[in-house]
């Protein structure tokens, strides 16, 4: 099992910018894929934006050109870089970790956007 923390979420006004990062307890290039989700009160959880462990990166339309997921390999941290932030992004983010079919998930991180 893939240990994942999350850290980096917080408040701030809109247009304002935020980074998280997601720890792992493995070398992320044993992780097939991980990725960055999210979930807002009342809503499903949905995937924001992730990476392969070949590099190759998939976004959500509604952040597209706004958020940056990238990897530090030493470090075992990937990290969604929050540009441009609106109040529709105001969510928990989870960080998760797909590998060899089983799939880990962090605790959480609140992100609140205020207009």
């Amino acid at each position: 099992q893939v240990q994942l923390v999350e850290s980096g979420g917080g408040l701030v006004q809109a247009g304002g910018s935020l980074r998280l990062s997601c720890a792992a307890s493995v070398n992320i290039l044993s992780i097939n894929v991980m990725g960055w989700y999210r979930q807002a009160p009342g809503k499903e959880r949905e995937l924001v934006a992730s990476i392969t462990n070949g590099g190759l990166k998939n976004y959500a339309d509604s952040v597209k050109g706004r958020f940056t997921i990238s990897r530090d390999i030493a470090k075992n941290t990937v990290y969604l870089q929050m540009n441009s932030l609106k109040p529709e992004d105001t969510a928990v983010y989870f960080c998760n970790a797909r590998r060899m079919g089983s799939g880990s998930w962090g605790q959480g991180t609140q992100v609140t956007v205020s207009s």
